[in-house]
């Protein structure tokens, strides 16, 4: 009985001893947090800790599921956020009403002023929130900067916008009348957004839609949180309660499908303004549209460019590289396929494989590196999947279609040939560094082509035969959003609407006349006169 009591004690100190290793274990690895390692040292500078709050409605909080951010070139866990429950969502929605009751009031140029003061806070931080963007999401440190410079840009566009919103006086067919039109903000904007670029979608739909009287409700896709829902939201927050503003005005929920469909269900939200894939793009449109809900869509593109026999090939081969090469293929607006003109196919293909392996490869955050990893190991999996169809199709590698033997989620960015334009691996759209390349011979073929996709967004020529542009830029040329020439399928400006026809979902963002998506139309008839004359002549006495 002794011997057994003994065992038992042994046991029992055994147990203990393992539970408390497993404590220690657990306690060492939260411990490696790239957010808590010295040369992570500038991560807590922008104010994020080992886990950070997913909700702001005017206060920070999150009491939802706790997960982590990993960084793609190592995919080692820089920090972690809690998310946001549904009561948080509930709450976050009702404050955000009551905060546009005080914003709506603010004449739009004194909400031009706030959004400038934003646009300055984040020029004091554009390095180093480009750096968060690299580590985050992957993208190489300049485009990360870039990224950031963005919404500076766009900040800069909706201050002299600010001033200029206004419809028209019309003529009125009735004496003593005044026809106008009245632009007044919809209400509340539901921003969902994505992994690729979580500083310029938020940039785009906050500073446009700040300027127009709204208020804004924002989710975030789950790999993105730390850069976006804690740094640019702090940002946000500090300027709203410089002047003396409800916080809420720009409220946020990190989360996951269930927020997202919270947003896009919820007839409190006015306009869902949703930045992702096609399929999952598509989900949420039915859900808005079933409340009869105003929504603004930018999702996938299965973007061209076509190089004719005149083209400058200086032109189009540093065009096609950087447009199929960078963000390793995770831009809506990446070239995958490449029309070539069958005099000059060969030629451009040897010059590309070329350029191809002179890319320089490495840490996204190093200066010189011009290609860094794909976002996730699910992304890896897929690119696997591409090439594995591309080849089963009849497709030739070229260069590339390997994962590479290093940490992180990297692969070769590859060029594929000899497949069919209408082949299905070239109709699908895959976010990942491969260019499909097709061999036409007329002007005709290669414009159907370019149109033949689901998706039409971005599409660029390379040509200098005048008449061929205009026909390009006309209504039998490119069905796409964005019709360029001589330019790269990528790089798109502030100034002009972003956005795509189609699979893309016709949302357009960012400048021209996109301020009129998150505004309501209202033509107002005011009579000024002492009669009571009716349009179109009617008597009714």
């Amino acid at each position: 009985m002794q011997r057994a009591l003994t065992l038992t004690a042994t046991r029992r100190l055994a147990v203990r001893r393992h539970a408390v290793a497993l404590r220690f274990r657990a306690a060492a690895a939260m411990s490696t947090l790239l957010v808590s390692r010295p040369q992570y040292a500038w991560l807590k500078e922008l104010g994020l800790e080992e886990e950070n709050d997913g909700v702001y409605d005017g206060r920070w909080g999150g009491g939802g599921e706790v997960v982590t951010s990993y960084c793609p070139a190592n995919n080692e866990p820089i920090a972690r956020v809690r998310q946001a429950t549904m009561a948080e969502y509930e709450q976050t929605v009702q404050k955000a009403r009551e905060a546009w009751k005080i914003w709506a009031d603010v004449p739009a140029p004194k909400r031009g002023e706030i959004v400038r003061q934003i646009g300055d806070a984040l020029r004091k931080k554009i390095k180093v929130l480009g750096s968060l963007v690299s580590l985050e999401m992957g993208k190489i440190y300049v485009e990360g900067v870039g990224e950031v410079q963005e919404y500076v840009d766009v900040c800069d566009y909706a201050v002299g916008l600010s001033r200029m919103i206004g419809g028209p006086v019309l003529p009125s067919e009735r004496p003593g009348h005044a026809l106008i039109e009245q632009w007044n903000p919809v209400g509340l904007v539901g921003i969902i957004t994505a992994f690729n670029f979580p500083v310029a979608v938020y940039g785009w739909n906050n500073a446009i839609a700040l300027i127009c009287g709204n208020k804004l409700s924002i989710s975030y896709d789950l790999f993105t949180f730390v850069c976006v829902c804690v740094q640019l939201n702090r940002i946000v927050a500090n300027v709203l309660g410089q002047n003396n503003l409800p916080g809420a005005i720009c409220s946020m929920t990190c989360g996951g499908a269930d927020i997202g469909s919270a947003i896009a269900k919820d007839e409190r939200v006015d306009l869902v303004s949703f930045t992702g894939s096609t399929h999952v793009g598509k989900q949420v449109s039915l859900m808005v549209q079933e409340r009869f809900g105003r929504q603004l869509l930018e999702l996938g593109g299965n973007n061209a460019i076509v190089v004719f026999e005149d083209a400058d090939l200086n032109l189009a081969v540093p065009s096609t590289v950087f447009a199929a090469v960078g963000t390793a293929g995770q831009r809506c607006t990446t070239t995958r396929r490449l029309m070539l003109h069958e005099g000059v196919h060969d030629a451009v293909v040897e010059r590309l494989a070329k350029a191809y392996k002179q890319v320089r490869i490495g840490d996204p955050w190093d200066p010189s590196t011009l290609y860094g990893p794909l976002h996730t190991k699910q992304a890896v999996e897929q690119y696997l999947a591409a090439v594995e169809q591309a080849k089963q199709q009849g497709g030739t590698i070229i260069c590339g279609g390997k994962v590479m033997d290093r940490p992180g989620n990297y692969v070769e960015p590859t060029i594929i040939t000899g497949l069919a334009h209408n082949a299905a691996i070239v109709h699908t759209e895959t976010f990942v560094p491969i260019l499909y390349v097709l061999k036409f011979k007329t002007e005709e073929e290669a414009f159907s082509w370019n149109n033949e996709v689901k998706q039409g967004l971005s599409s660029s020529i390379f040509t200098k035969d005048l008449g061929r542009i205009f026909r390009w830029l006309g209504p039998k040329g490119s069905d796409c959003g964005i019709v360029n020439v001589n330019i790269p399928t990528s790089g798109a400006e502030i100034g002009g609407a972003f956005g795509g026809e189609k699979h893309t979902g016709g949302g357009r963002e960012s400048g021209s006349d996109s301020w009129k998506q998150y505004m309501r139309r209202s033509t107002c008839t005011i009579n000024y006169s002492k009669d009571l004359p009716l349009a179109q002549g009617i008597k009714f006495e």
